[in-house]
């Protein structure tokens, strides 16, 4: 039996890791600003010091996926 386009697009690893960044970005994303609106409203800090707070946390994050993405092409080869 032939295989549905939409089973051809979910076994496509391209698809399945713009996925994975898209759920990772969510939750991360998510999770930073609601620190960062902590810090800002609840601390006597400068407001800027809130935006080098995200800034630094887009770089972690980039940081953070280059590690993931390396374990699981890893972990891939491994199997």
């Amino acid at each position: 039996m032939e295989k549905s386009k939409i089973d051809k697009l979910l076994e496509n690893p391209l698809f399945k890791s713009f996925i994975f960044y898209s759920i990772f970005r969510a939750f991360y994303g998510t999770g930073i600003l609601f620190i960062t609106w902590l810090f800002a409203t609840n601390t006597e800090a400068p407001l800027w010091l809130s935006g080098v707070f995200l800034l630094c946390s887009m770089v972690f994050s980039r940081v953070l996926m280059k590690k993931i993405k390396k374990h699981k092409s890893s972990k891939i080869i491994a199997e």
